[in-house]
């Protein structure tokens, strides 16, 4: 339980969420339904054989059939309101071929899908290798993809044959015994032929989804490659005005700081003499002087 329990917890199980994987469960389901469907079918009509003589009559004539579907194998016994005589009749046709096939088809999708949806959850990596597993599941779902389209057309042909072969009333016509005058016979119950349709709905859904499966399959084998469109490229984006400035004032050799700076303009010097006067009362600078003039050795 242990060995089972590492195997499932390394399973890639997010394939199944994924188009191919989720695909694949759904083509391993319905192949079941397929040829369970048609595999397994049996059934039967009754009609009665009234005659002339009433103690002559049979009133429930039951005629079970059933899957290969080989109708000339299938007899019952009729009376021939002649005493005690009793004629055997054969029912009319072998289809066996067209539903065998059908079936078949079905058995062999059943357990391809079963392969391939282990190999996807169990060895993802080994499956993707060189290509070369989705190469053969693109070759093998087309195979079966064209396989679904010929067995379910052949054996929806074989169906309606088979409706016409089993049909009481047609059974009827053919009986000698109700051919004679003062005979009478009727049907008495028509066979169930409901699952027989359902075989061949799942047929053709198995057909749409084997097909639609190509495409993602497809995908995977990397064959679209050659012919993908690349997006062009971005264009290169364009520097911003600021850029364009930088650059201009760098070439030209033009200079302009800030009209308030260092070097441009009209700079006063508050500090120096004249106007700058570091304190009210001070003795150097402005209008202020440190010792009076005295012109009077000069008169």
């Amino acid at each position: 339980m242990q060995e089972l329990s590492k195997v499932v917890a390394g399973g890639q199980f997010r394939m199944l969420k994924e188009p191919l994987g989720f695909l694949k469960l759904l083509e391993w389901l319905f192949a079941i339904f397929a040829f369970a469907t048609c595999g397994t079918y049996s059934g039967e009509f009754r009609l009665s054989v009234e005659c002339v003589n009433k103690s002559e009559s049979d009133l429930n004539i039951e005629v079970e059939f059933g899957y290969p579907f080989r109708l000339h194998q299938v007899y019952f016994d009729v009376p021939a309101c002649k005493g005690t005589e009793v004629d055997k009749v054969f029912l009319i046709g072998d289809y066996s071929s067209s539903a065998e096939f059908f079936v078949t088809i079905a058995v062999f999708a059943f357990l391809y899908s079963l392969a391939a949806t282990v190999v996807y959850l169990f060895m993802e990596n080994k499956y993707r290798e060189n290509n070369k597993g989705p190469m053969i599941d693109f070759v093998v779902t087309a195979i079966f993809a064209f396989m679904w389209l010929v067995s379910s057309c052949a054996w929806a042909k074989g169906l309606s044959d088979v409706k016409l072969a089993t049909d009481p009333d047609n059974v009827i016509e053919g009986l000698d015994v109700c051919k004679k005058e003062g005979n009478t016979c009727k049907d008495l119950k028509d066979p169930v032929i409901s699952g027989l349709n359902t075989s061949v709905v799942f047929g053709f859904l198995n057909l749409v989804l084997w097909t639609g499966n190509l495409w993602f399959v497809f995908k995977e084998t990397g064959w679209s490659a050659p012919f993908a469109k690349y997006p062009p490229a971005a264009p290169e984006k364009q520097p911003a005005p600021d850029a364009y400035a930088d650059s201009y004032n760098q070439g030209s050799g033009y200079v302009q700081q800030d009209s308030y700076g260092q070097q441009g303009g009209y700079q006063p010097e508050y500090n120096q003499q004249g106007y700058g006067q570091p304190d009210p009362y001070g003795q150097q600078g402005g209008y202020g002087q440190a010792t009076p003039t005295s012109f009077s050795n000069q008169m």
